[in-house]
């Protein structure tokens, strides 16, 4: 019987993620862990009376979702393709994503409309990201 060595911690893989469920998947929990601490620091302001609660930018979710597609970028390996796809899901992210928090702006706090134009930014750069390079890839050969 041989045993294996466990070497304990998480399992790293430097290389871009399989399919589309695991990159919105660790894009929404990079988005879940922002919501929690954009909430920590709207109750310390809202509590030490700097500003009303839900007055600060709801966009700061986004910054460990843009951490993820940046590493994702760089995974993927050289070439045109993987400039153009990253530069589609930005434009088409930020449009969808400022159309959606713009349609809420005025029946919500910034907090909300900006956390659901990050939301929305994030998972239509997801889905741009992932099939518009596969898409590119396959019909360069």
């Amino acid at each position: 019987m041989t045993q294996q060595r466990s070497t304990g911690g998480l399992r790293r893989n430097s290389g871009p993620v399989a399919t589309a469920g695991d990159l919105i998947g660790a894009a929404f929990a990079g988005l879940v862990v922002g919501i929690a601490v954009v909430l920590v620091l709207e109750a310390i302001l809202a509590l030490s009376g700097v500003s009303a609660f839900g007055q600060t930018n709801g966009w700061l979710i986004v910054i460990l979702p843009v951490w993820l597609f940046v590493e994702q970028f760089r995974a993927e390996g050289y070439g045109a393709d993987r400039v153009m796809a990253a530069a589609l899901g930005i434009g088409f992210g930020a449009a969808a994503g400022m159309t959606i928090a713009g349609l809420a702006a005025p029946y919500t706090p910034p907090l909300v409309s900006g956390g659901a134009g990050a939301v929305t930014a994030t998972v239509v750069y997801c889905l741009v990201w992932f099939y518009g390079l596969r898409w590119l890839r396959q019909r360069n050969g």
